[in-house]
C-alpha cells in the first residue's frame, strides 16, 4: 500500500473515500458468512458488553508516565542524551511494576488492570499525528478508497446497542477547531456502514444534557411537529440526493435514533451531571473537562451505553503533544488524568460494572528526547533537540517515539495486576519482547465483545475485515 507523505494527499484520499462512502450500498455478507461469523461469536464468550476508550490525543511518553527508565532530575547545561525519563518512579499496587510520580491514583488500581508495555504504531512515513489517529481508531491505514468505519461504529454495528433509546457510540471532548480538522473528521465516521452507527458528539460533558433534551418550553406537538418537518428538509442534504438507497435509509434511522433519545427522560439523565452527588462530582472535576468526561462515560456505562470514547481532543502543541516544556507539561496533564482514571474504575467495580466494561487507556505513539520514529526506521526529525539543555523548555519529551507504548486495560475480561512485554532499560527504549502492533489491539477488544477477528462485511463486492485482511488475531495472554 503506498503511504502518502503529506498532509496534502491524506486529505484528498480522505475526502475521496467520504465521497465513496454516499454511493455505498448494503454492507452485504453471504448465508453462509453469516453462520460461521454468528458460531464463532457464540464460541468466544464475550467478556465484556461495554467498551470505554479514554483517548490521549498527541503522543504519550510512555518512560515518563507508565514505563520508567533512568531518571535524570533538571539541570542547567544537561546532555539531552542523558534523559530518559524527567520523574522518579513510584510503586504501584503491582509489585515489581512502577509508574512516573504523578501518577499514584492509577497505581494503586493497577491490581485491576494490565499494563501494555510494547504498543508499536505503524511505519507510516511522515509522522502525522491525525494519520497514527486515524489508523488507531480504524486499524486501517491511509491512503483507503473506502470509507473504514470508526471502531465505535463497527462495535455499534456489529454487536448493536445495549439500550435502545442511547447512541450506541457516543463521543465525549472531541472538538475539530484545531489543527488537521478535516483529517481527524475523515475517522471520526461511520464509514460506509452508514449514519445511523456515527459517533453522537458530547463536547463539553458538564453541557451534554442540553445536547438531549427539546429546547424550554417546547410543547410535546411542537416537538413532534419539527421532527417530521426536520425529516421533510433531509431531502435536501448531499446523502438524499446523492447517496445509495441503503445511506439514504441508515440517515433517516439516525434521526430516528436522536429522537427517541430526546424522547425518553429516563435515558436523558445519564447526561445529567448535576443529578451527580457533590462528593462524586468533585473527584472528577480535577480533570476538567477531560475528568467530568470520565465522569460521564461512568454514568452512561450504567444507564447501558455500548462504546464510549473521552478525549482532550487533539490540539496541535496542546496537551499531549508536548513539544516544549515536556516536563512541566506533563506534570499538569498527569494531575489531569490520575484522579479521574482510577476514581472510574473504582466506580465502576463498586457498581459491579467493571468486570463487563473494557476500559482502553492510550495515544496514538509515545516520545523519547533524542528518536524520531523508531531505530529501525529513523524519519525526518520536527523538532530540534540543542547540544544542551540550558532552559526548563528544553527537559522534556519532544520527538514522536512509535518503537514502544504504553497501553492500560482495565476489567472486560483481561488479567489483573498483569504487565505484557518488555522494553529496553536504555535508548532507545524499544520493544524487546511481545511487540503489540494496532491490528492486534484491535482485535483484543474485539475478542473481548465477541465478535471474531476476521469479521467483515462485503462493500463494492469485496470483503472489508474489522482489521485488515482480517489476519489480526488477539492478544489472548491479556486475557485471564
Amino acid at each position: 500500500m503506498n503511504t502518502p507523505t503529506n498532509r496534502r494527499d491524506f486529505l484528498s484520499s480522505a475526502s475521496a473515500a467520504t465521497l465513496g462512502a454516499l454511493s455505498a450500498g448494503y454492507p452485504t455478507t453471504s448465508a453462509a458468512a453469516a453462520a460461521i461469523a454468528k458460531a464463532k461469536a457464540a464460541s468466544l464468550n464475550s467478556t465484556a458488553d461495554t467498551v470505554i476508550v479514554l483517548w490521549l490525543a498527541g503522543g504519550m511518553a510512555s518512560t515518563d508516565t507508565f514505563d520508567p527508565k533512568h531518571y535524570t532530575p533538571y539541570e542547567k547545561g544537561l546532555d539531552p542524551k542523558r534523559v530518559l525519563s524527567t520523574f522518579p518512579a513510584i510503586d504501584t499496587a503491582v509489585d515489581g511494576l512502577k509508574f512516573t510520580e504523578g501518577l499514584e491514583k492509577i497505581g494503586a488500581v493497577m491490581d485491576r488492570g494490565t499494563l501494555i508495555k510494547t504498543y508499536r504504531a505503524a511505519d507510516l512515513g511522515f509522522i502525522l499525528h491525525s494519520r497514527h489517529q486515524f489508523h488507531w481508531h480504524t486499524a486501517y491505514e491511509p491512503p483507503l478508497t473506502v470509507a473504514a468505519p470508526h471502531i465505535g461504529s463497527w462495535i455499534s454495528r456489529t454487536v448493536g446497542p445495549l439500550n435502545p433509546d442511547l447512541p450506541a457510540f457516543i463521543d465525549i471532548g472531541q472538538t475539530f477547531d484545531g489543527g488537521e480538522k478535516e483529517a481527524l473528521q475523515a475517522f471520526h465516521t461511520a464509514g460506509f456502514l452508514g449514519s445511523e452507527f456515527a459517533p453522537f458528539f458530547l463536547v463539553e460533558p458538564d453541557q451534554a444534557v442540553e445536547a438531549v433534551k427539546p429546547p424550554a418550553g417546547m410543547t410535546d406537538a411542537r416537538f413532534a411537529s419539527r421532527y417530521q418537518n426536520y425529516k421533510k428538509l433531509l431531502a435536501n442534504s448531499p446523502i438524499q440526493q446523492h447517496g445509495s438507497e441503503y445511506q439514504r435509509e441508515s440517515l433517516v434511522k439516525s434521526i430516528d435514533n436522536a429522537h427517541r433519545l430526546l424522547s425518553s427522560p429516563k435515558a436523558r439523565k445519564a447526561f445529567d451531571l448535576s443529578l451527580e452527588p457533590k462528593e462524586s462530582y468533585e473527584s472528577y472535576k480535577g480533570g476538567g473537562r477531560f475528568g467530568l468526561g470520565c465522569l460521564l462515560a461512568r454514568r452512561l456505562t450504567e444507564a447501558g451505553a455500548r462504546f464510549i470514547e473521552v478525549t482532550h481532543g487533539y490540539y496541535p502543541f496542546k496537551y499531549w503533544d508536548t513539544h516544549d516544556n515536556g516536563h512541566t507539561r506533563m506534570k499538569e496533564l498527569k494531575a489531569m488524568i490520575d484522579a479521574p482514571i482510577a476514581q472510574l474504575v473504582l466506580d465502576l467495580e463498586a457498581r459491579k460494572l467493571l468486570d463487563r466494561t473494557l476500559i482502553v487507556v492510550a495515544s496514538e505513539f509515545s516520545r523519547d528526547m533524542m528518536m524520531e520514529g523508531k531505530p529501525e526506521k529513523r524519519v525526518k526529525d520536527q523538532v530540534n533537540v540543542p547540544p544542551r539543555i540550558d532552559g526548563p523548555q528544553f527537559y522534556g519529551m519532544h520527538r514522536h517515539f512509535t518503537g514502544a507504548g504504553s497501553v492500560l486495560l482495565f476489567g472486560g475480561g483481561v488479567k489483573k495486576g498483569f504487565v505484557y512485554g518488555e522494553t529496553a532499560d536504555e535508548r532507545p527504549c524499544t520493544t524487546v519482547k511481545n511487540p503489540v502492533t494496532t491490528e492486534q489491539l484491535h482485535a483484543s477488544i474485539y475478542r473481548a465483545l465477541g465478535i471474531p477477528h476476521d469479521h467483515h462485511y462485503n462493500v463494492e463486492q469485496r470483503p472489508f475485515y474489522v482489521t485488515p485482511d482480517g489476519t489480526a488475531e488477539p492478544v489472548m495472554e491479556l486475557f485471564g
